[in-house]
């Protein structure tokens, strides 16, 4: 699995989303630094397990349409003497 990367932009606005949480949820103040070692330690360490979730609902998706895909072939077949 490729490294889970972010933009700039991205992680700068993760970051914030950390801090507020933690000001919020928990009553503390976490500093950038902080906040940003918390973001790529999970990345590093949980981001597969979601990744991997999104490409098991994406295939699992692509199943259930390529099966709609095939039924649909199904039911353009025309009944012939021959078959």
């Amino acid at each position: 699995m490729a490294e889970i990367k972010f933009s700039r932009d991205q992680k700068v606005r993760l970051v914030a989303e950390i801090q507020r949480y933690f000001d919020k949820e928990l009553d503390q103040e976490i500093g950038d630094f902080d906040a940003e070692f918390l973001l790529d330690f999970f990345s590093e360490k949980v981001g597969g397990v979601y990744y991997n979730q999104g490409l098991n609902d994406a295939r699992r998706l692509l199943d259930e349409k390529l099966d709609t895909i095939t039924e649909s072939f199904y039911e353009l077949e025309k009944v012939t003497e021959f078959d």
